[in-house]
């Protein structure tokens, strides 16, 4: 079963990996013209975790790809190993 969410409970989500560092804020989402899908979760970042600083920034924010995503609640839990 799918579960539907909408975008407006997904804004200022934490970003957080698998082993607990805090990315950033989710800002905005990527989503596919052609399909609907999700493709990819524009993070402002936490500047604080180095992650986050390393990490690929267009315009300022994080690029995360929707496939790295492990789980999604009060937080959004992402795979550290995938997101670059």
């Amino acid at each position: 079963m799918v579960k539907i969410v909408l975008a407006k409970q997904l804004a200022s989500k934490k970003i957080i990996t698998n082993d607990g560092e805090e990315l950033g804020r989710l800002i905005d989402l990527e989503i596919s013209e052609s399909t609907g899908k999700i493709e990819n979760l524009l993070l402002e970042p936490n500047l604080d975790n180095q992650t986050a600083r390393r990490l690929n920034k267009e315009d300022g924010l994080i690029v995360i790809p929707y496939s790295s995503v492990l789980a999604a609640s009060d937080h959004i839990i992402v795979d550290k190993k995938t997101i670059g």
